[in-house]
This record gives C-alpha cells, sequence and structure tokens, in this order.
C-alpha cells in the first residue's frame, strides 16, 4: 500500500512543484499588456520571498512624463495586477538607465542555480531568495540574488552579470570576495602577513566557485531576445 501511495506522489510532485513564473514570464506579460516597446524602458525587475520563483514581480518602467520618471506594474497570475506610480525610490542604476534586454542571456531561474550553487561552496544556508534585475555602474544588466533564512534575515547576497553569468561578487561569503581580488597577483605585498595563507584559501575558493559557475551558465543561459520572439 505505502509503496503505491509513494509512486502516486512521485507521479505528481511535478505538477505539485510546478515553479512560479520567471522574470522573463513577467517581462512578456508586459509587453504583451502595454506593448512591446514597453521592453525597452524597463529600468529594473525585482521579486522577493522567491521559493525558488516569487509569486509576484515588480517591473519598474520608465516614464517621464510622470512623477518621478517612472511607474512601477506588478505581475501576478500570468497578468499586470497593479499599474501604478511607486511612492518612493525604486531599484535601478543611478542614473535609471534601462536594461538592454538584448544582452539578456539568464533568466531568474538560471540565476537561481548559479547563485544556489555559489552559495552551498561558501557553505551558506537559506531558505528563500530576493531578485533584482538592474543596471551596473557601466549599464551592464547583474542580478542581485539576496539569500534569506527561515526568519527572512539576509545571509548572503550574490552578484551575477546577466550577459554571461559571471559570479561578480559576494557578500556574506568568502569574506566578500570580488573579481578584482581574484585577480590580483598572490605576490603581492597585501597577500603577505599572519593572515596570508587565510586569503589564499577565500581566493581559491571564490575563484573555483565562478569556474564552476561558469560552466553551469553554459547550461542554464537563455537569451531574452530568442524568448520573447519564439512562437
Amino acid at each position: 500500500m505505502w509503496r503505491l501511495f509513494i509512486a502516486f506522489l512521485l507521479s505528481i510532485t511535478p505538477a505539485l512543484a510546478q515553479e512560479n513564473a520567471t522574470a522573463y514570464d513577467a517581462l512578456r506579460v508586459v509587453g504583451t499588456q502595454l506593448g512591446r516597446g514597453a521592453l525597452n524602458h524597463v529600468v529594473s525587475v525585482t521579486g522577493v520571498e522567491g521559493d525558488p520563483q516569487p509569486k509576484k514581480w515588480k517591473v519598474i518602467l520608465k516614464n517621464p512624463g510622470g512623477r518621478g520618471g517612472v511607474h512601477e506594474v506588478q505581475v501576478a497570475d500570468g497578468r499586470i495586477v497593479s499599474d501604478q506610480t511607486p511612492g518612493r525610490s525604486v531599484a535601478g542604476s543611478t542614473e535609471g538607465t534601462s536594461i538592454d534586454t538584448a544582452r539578456l542571456n539568464l533568466d531568474s531561474n538560471g540565476v537561481y542555480a548559479v547563485a544556489s550553487h555559489t552559495a552551498e561552496k561558501s557553505h551558506t544556508q537559506f531558505a528563500t531568495v530576493s531578485y533584482t534585475l538592474r543596471t551596473d555602474e557601466r549599464g551592464e544588466p547583474v542580478w542581485i540574488v539576496t539569500l534569506l533564512n527561515q526568519s527572512l534575515r539576509p545571509v548572503g547576497t550574490i552578484y551575477v552579470g546577466a550577459n554571461r553569468g559571471t559570479v561578480r561578487r559576494t557578500e556574506g561569503m568568502f569574506a566578500g570576495a570580488t573579481m578584482e581580488d581574484v585577480q590580483t597577483d598572490s605576490d603581492t605585498e597585501d597577500e603577505r602577513g599572519p593572515f596570508s595563507g587565510v586569503k589564499a584559501r577565500i581566493k581559491e575558493g571564490f575563484h573555483r566557485t565562478q569556474e564552476e559557475a561558469r560552466d553551469m551558465f553554459e547550461r542554464v543561459k537563455r537569451s531574452f531576445d530568442d524568448f520573447i520572439n519564439r512562437g
């Protein structure tokens, strides 16, 4: 009897475990309901308490004629459920640069795979994740993935390039190592002293995780242009 019950559970698990919509799905809804031109004005895409995907996505769009120059739409259940002018600051680059969607090659489910692998390698345990897709200081799209514990307290943040899937830096993991740290010559003066061995191990761990994340990106990468243009 139990074997039959377990077999039944296994057969329905894929349906029960169906993920919520991804960021790409949310942008498709925006393009469908507001017109494809709206996708040229996306400043940021955010989602909170993803498990692994959030139930709702918030998309900030440039709106020169509106208050603050932007407006906010929220997408859930395959439709826009809210369209309003935000009453506070929004997530985006300091210049409010629109995201070049042609440079997007990593959907939120793909960046989750990269981030969770990075968390595993740094021995960081988490319960849910929050996502922000925005531009960096160079105008390049970047995913900022914040890992949270059961109490919704941040335990780490991972910055992943949305174009090439590179783990650029972390907070709360690998002692905050960045790409610049990894690229620094191990023989420089900063690497000498009683903590040089610890720094070297941190760099090595971060560098190895970067390489593994790059390999994972090749498996999960997804062009937004291909996604939005498919039949």
